[in-house]
């Protein structure tokens, strides 16, 4: 059954307006979440149409679409290609990824995701998987730790913050988490700093930024010729892999040029610039505030 606060989409026309829909294609939105965007997406199809909707959170079955051209797959984008010849696909015209984290794992409180209530250390957006963040907390060294936080949160301090954590090893519950590093944060921006200790920590534990390289690098074998690669990033982490990869083939923007000096890119940008959403769209989600949404098109298929 249809959970309609699950997750509000970012960025919803944009993104179903870029992927320039046929009716008789193949999509696959491999961020499925509460199916917001793939609800758009089935809209535009006609009765040959097929879309896959792919998420690692088994709670997102729960909004499966109930139409024979839709097929819900239980996993992680990181195996796209694998999904895809799975399926028996022999291609796409459109592949859909909304990164961001949905309002339902915020809600869920006790899979751990805020630091705005007590709950257990976790973090997982796959259940059945074995690391959580409680298992980082308390394993890694105290120099791996302030890595993690440096280079996915960007704070400044991560050597202090990890030094404070392992200070108060065991850890078991966010509000333990919280309580290690709020004297070190400044009172003024303190949510902006927790918030990027738990975002690196969510980061770390689901291996997010290999995962999205994989699905960039994999878009080039499964999309067909003219196919759309339409990304919703969040944070500067994503968006410069996507911006890169996106402008030049490769996450690392290393271009390619022919005997001319024209970059030599596998994709065309669809939009020059990167799409925001309007004023209206923050007001009625603030969670869509740093959205961007990038676009491209598969100029020849590999």
């Amino acid at each position: 059954m249809e959970n309609p606060v699950y997750h509000i989409p970012a960025l919803l026309n944009e993104s179903i307006e870029g992927l320039a829909i046929k009716p008789d294609g193949t999509y696959v939105d491999v961020t499925f979440g509460g199916g917001g965007h793939s609800r758009a997406i089935m809209s535009h199809l006609g009765p040959h149409g097929r879309l896959v909707g792919m998420d690692q959170d088994a709670d997102a079955l729960a909004n499966s679409l109930n139409d024979p051209r839709f097929t819900f797959a239980h996993g992680n984008f990181a195996y796209l290609k694998n999904f895809v010849r799975y399926y028996g696909i022999s291609g796409v015209d459109g592949i859909l990824a909304d990164l961001g984290v949905s309002f339902h794992h915020f809600d869920s409180v006790e899979r751990g995701f805020t630091f705005r209530a007590d709950a257990p250390l976790d973090m997982r957006m796959n259940r059945s998987a074995a690391f959580s963040a409680r298992d980082l907390l308390n394993t890694y060294s105290e120099e791996r730790l302030a890595d993690v936080l440096y280079l996915y949160g960007e704070l400044r301090q991560s050597r202090r913050l990890a030094s404070a954590i392992v200070k108060s090893r065991p850890l078991s519950t966010t509000g333990e988490l919280v309580a290690a590093v709020r004297p070190l944060l400044k009172a003024s921006q303190e949510k902006k700093e927790l918030s990027m200790v738990f975002q690196a920590l969510r980061i770390e534990v689901n291996g997010e930024l290999d995962a999205l390289r994989k699905l960039l690098s994999q878009s080039l074998e499964v999309l067909n010729p003219g196919g759309r690669l339409a990304i919703i990033t969040y944070h500067s982490l994503e968006d410069r892999l996507v911006k890169n990869f996106m402008r030049t083939g490769n996450v690392e923007g290393k271009q390619e040029k022919d005997f001319y000096g024209r970059v030599n890119s596998p994709l065309r940008l669809v939009n020059n610039k990167v799409i925001a959403p309007d004023a209206e769209e923050v007001e009625r989600n603030p969670r869509s505030r740093s959205a961007k949404l990038r676009v491209a098109e598969l100029i020849n298929g590999n």
